[in-house]
């Protein structure tokens, strides 16, 4: 008896490997772009984040949310950015329990420095698939991020 071989789908047709894939070519052009300030995109990112909320420093978890990432991920970026001094992470004055993340002023100045290099990243894929696919892009991407309704796998 012969068995009847599963087709295999091919390269492209799957979203999250095609999304996976782009993510990869996207973020190794930003970290090139990035290099001289020693910082991932990931981690820029990060500090990015923490410059726009440095009247309202958030927790791990508050970062984690915002940036969508889990906290174990975050948790290894931020030991990075501890230990060259560009995070630090102190008690909050109104609840001791919680630890609020704050930008120190090398953290600030290394942010400062990326900012032209990510303008560059910016322009330069913006000169690759153009300015108003990019900004499409950036629209489906954003509401993924921010829907609620986003597919989950436990309501699959």
């Amino acid at each position: 008896m012969s068995e009847k071989k599963p087709k295999i789908p091919a390269r492209g047709i799957c979203n999250a490997t095609a999304i996976r894939m782009a993510s990869r070519k996207i973020s190794h052009l930003y970290d090139t772009v990035l290099a001289p300030t020693g910082l991932k995109s990931t981690q820029f990112s990060l500090l990015a984040e923490l410059g726009r909320r440095q009247s309202d420093p958030p927790t791990m978890l508050e970062l984690a949310q915002a940036m969508t990432m889990d906290r174990s991920t975050l948790g290894q970026n931020m030991l990075l950015l501890e230990r060259d001094g560009y995070v630090l992470q102190e008690r909050d004055r109104h609840d001791g329990r919680r630890r609020r993340l704050h930008l120190t002023t090398s953290g600030r100045d290394v942010l400062i420095k990326g900012l032209p290099l990510w303008e560059d990243s910016q322009k330069r894929f913006e000169e690759l698939i153009g300015v108003a696919n990019t900004e499409k892009l950036r629209e489906i991407l954003m509401s993924i991020v921010n829907g609620d309704e986003m597919l989950r796998a436990d309501q699959a």
